[in-house]
């Protein structure tokens, strides 16, 4: 005799309360071993290429000493990778005093991007826009240790500056420019005017442990002209005059800070100088005293490099768990069928949701650590990561990844079409983050549902620093971590919410009748 097992209604389940739904979904999740595999294939893939690429990674500077492993990132106080490369002309100061001077001119060259491979292209007049001149206070000429300046900058005013990541923007440059920075005690405070008797204050800033004698004086640097894939060299040359000096009497010292040298460790590459001419300084000098974003070494996140392939395996098993059951008429065609097809719908979410989230978590634990540690196995330099932005990393990689997931359910549901709602989640998460990646529009990371991505950005974003738009260069997000997951969250509430309320105000007299009892074999 047949034995015959009744299947739920559609009805049926509507009784059921949230926590039983959720089981009843999650039992559907887990029997599927398609999905089951899928899932793990996006752990696997996203996994794969970031340990495959960190793996055969390499990175070598040539040296006097001839070509090995290039040095560990230089730092700054707080433990940031900087870059410190200037040239100097200072004397000490004993105590509290002041130096005043008049910025007349700033000129600069760069660089000229080759057109021909192999033949040099020389060079043009220009300033970079973040090329700097002006006074500067710090303790020793040791590179990494704390500074403070205020300066003319090629394209982007008076700036006040200390410790490598702080900047605080003054008025416009004029030519001519007066700057005054005076000491007292631990405090250091800038100035600006423009005929040298009517000041206004740039910025004040504190440096603990600042001892009774520091360096005094003029400076010049110009970080490198950015091409399509990378800098180039570039010099700023200022011209100081009615120079005034309070507290130091001394005679000006002068020191090209940072300077590297060519493969014979004896001449400078592209070396700084100064010219004393009729009481005016004129002062060149290349490099740049600030962050070190792209040669402070590999970024940690350059370990998930094939999170976006694994994310469209995630995208889907969302989009078929939904589809698949549309298929069945337990939802979507026949969600009439059921009082309260939206509490399904719901519990297909978070059900998905938390599967994504589980899936994203575990790549981006094994990656970034995995990845991170054969980088460094390799003697690559890394730039430094704290804990807390390497956790912020896993756990955000993880709540991106439930995020997706969400919006591409939402987005099943309304759509009812698997390959349309496939497509349309790759376009909106995936495509926005492969084009930023290459340059070509990061733009679109600060508004569609790939700004989550900027949740992965392992070194912060400093708005006085020029980078390569394309992220795989250097490039940064332009959203900071958390809003810019909050901008995908959004995105997945919205597309759910928009689904749910479709749901409930269906009509129940269009429900179809329950399904007959099916006989099990």
């Amino acid at each position: 005799m047949s034995q015959f097992t009744p299947h739920r209604t559609g009805r049926q389940a509507g009784r059921d309360g949230f926590p039983q739904l959720l089981g009843a979904e999650w039992a559907r999740f887990r029997t599927g071993l398609g999905r089951v595999l899928t899932m793990a294939a996006s752990v696997l893939v996203t996994v794969a290429l970031g340990l495959l690429i960190a793996g055969g990674a390499r990175t070598t500077c040539v040296t006097g000493t001839g070509e090995g492993p290039c040095p560990p990132p230089l730092t700054g106080p707080d433990g940031t990778a900087v870059t410190d490369r200037y040239f100097f002309v200072h004397q000490p100061l004993q105590g509290n005093g002041s130096v005043t001077a008049r910025v007349s001119d700033m000129t600069g060259q760069v660089r000229l991007q080759d057109t021909v491979p192999g033949v040099h292209a020389g060079y043009k007049q220009a300033v970079v826009p973040w090329a700097k001149a002006g006074l500067l206070i710090r303790p020793r000429l040791k590179q990494g240790t704390p500074y403070a300046a205020v300066m003319i900058t090629g394209g982007h005013g008076v700036r006040m500056q200390h410790d490598y990541i702080h900047d605080v923007a003054g008025g416009p440059a004029r030519k001519p420019q007066w700057l005054r920075l005076t000491r007292s005690g631990d405090s250091l405070t800038g100035y600006e005017s423009g005929d040298g008797r009517t000041w206004t204050e740039v910025g004040a800033v504190r440096l603990p442990g600042l001892p009774p004698t520091v360096e005094i004086g003029l400076f010049a640097t110009a970080p490198g002209v950015q091409w399509e894939t990378a800098k180039a060299f570039a010099q700023a040359t200022a011209t100081f005059d009615q120079i005034e000096l309070r507290g130091a009497n001394g005679s000006w010292r002068h020191d090209d800070v940072g300077v590297t040298m060519e493969e014979d460790g004896k001449t400078p590459h592209h070396p700084g100088g100064v010219v004393e001419s009729g009481g005016k300084l004129i002062v060149t000098g290349g490099g740049d005293i600030g962050p070190a974003t792209v040669e402070g070494g590999m970024r940690a996140d350059f370990t998930l490099i094939g999170g976006a392939l694994g994310l469209i395996l995630v995208l889907v098993v969302a989009v078929t768990f939904l589809t698949a059951e549309h298929r069945r008429e337990l939802i979507g065609t026949s969600s009439a069928a059921t009082p309260y097809p939206a509490r399904q719908l719901a519990a297909k979410a978070a059900v998905i949701g938390a599967v994504a989230f589980v899936t994203g978590l575990a790549t981006a634990g094994a990656v970034i650590p995995g990845g991170l540690a054969m980088l460094r196995a390799n003697q690559n330099p890394i730039q430094p990561i704290t804990l807390g932005t390497e956790l912020r990393m896993i756990f955000g990689y993880a709540a991106l990844t439930a995020a997706a997931a969400v919006l591409a359910v939402g987005l099943a549901a309304l759509v009812k079409r698997a390959v349309a709602a496939i497509g349309l989640a790759i376009a909106l998460v995936v495509v926005p983050y492969l084009l930023a990646t290459a340059g070509l529009a990061p733009w679109l990371l600060a508004f569609t549902p790939a700004a989550g991505f900027a949740i992965t950005q392992s070194v912060p974003t400093f708005a006085h620093v020029e980078v390569n738009p394309s992220l795989l260069l250097g490039g940064h997000y332009p959203l900071p971590p958390w809003p810019g997951l909050a901008v995908t969250c959004g995105y997945a509430g919205a597309t759910l919410g928009l689904a749910l309320a479709v749901h409930r105000k269906r009509p129940p007299g269009t429900a179809r009748p329950p399904l007959r009892p099916r006989p099990r074999r």
